[in-house]
């Protein structure tokens, strides 16, 4: 049930991490010596650090964003080296955060980020679905063949969001899963969107059923 980006923040995430799934797969030399830079295109040239400062990614960063992460400087600080496995999802991890700021109260951020682990698993492995009969009506009727393995499956990394309002929040999660055909494929991303709702002055965020 996993989607292609469908917001200018899934947009900027699914840019940075495509580059760095293609220079991972080329794996051959950089791009041979040219001229040296002018001083006008080293002043012009965006920095492999650069992120933005406050608040989440818009479309308009969305372009610089892809600009800073195909020069070899933003690879090296943003891809793991090749191989790595697990070893390398911290590095992923880090770079989310830098791409869009924490803006929830932290107790907020560990109920979703714990419930949107919890969904993607459920989504991809078949693994726990009966929790949310709401969002997987068909779990209790019949067995329904995984579309990953549960042994090959990975979070890569997982941040959680306010979606335009202090009542809606997004969950974001790159993962890695071996699927039906044995394909096994990393640096894929998710997201589950929630909604807060107030019972007996209690909060609770209600994840909404993907569309």
């Amino acid at each position: 049930m996993t989607t292609a980006p469908r917001s200018p923040r899934l947009l900027l995430l699914s840019t940075v991490m495509l580059a760095m799934a293609g220079v991972a797969l080329l794996g051959g030399p950089g791009p041979q010596p040219g001229p040296p830079p002018t001083a006008q295109t080293a002043t012009d040239r965006p920095s492999a650090a650069t992120v933005p400062s406050a608040g989440k990614p818009t479309a308009g960063t969305a372009v610089s964003a892809t600009s800073a992460a195909s020069t070899p400087s933003a690879v090296e600080s943003a891809l793991p080296p090749h191989g790595e496995g697990v070893a390398g999802d911290p590095a992923i991890q880090r770079n989310l955060e830098a791409a869009w700021p924490a803006d929830l109260p932290a107790g907020d951020e560990r109920e979703l980020l714990a419930a949107g682990r919890t969904l993607l698993r459920a989504d991809t492995t078949g693994v726990g679905r009966a929790k949310w009969p709401e969002l997987f009506p068909d779990s209790g009727r019949q067995a329904v063949a995984p579309a990953f393995a549960t042994a090959r499956f990975r979070i890569q990394a997982a941040i959680a969001r306010r979606d335009g309002s202090p009542d809606k929040a997004v969950v974001h999660l790159v993962w890695a899963g071996m699927d039906r055909g044995g394909t096994f494929t990393d640096l894929r991303i998710t997201d589950w969107v929630f909604t807060r709702t107030i019972k007996k002055a209690t909060a609770t965020w209600t994840p909404r059923p993907r569309t």
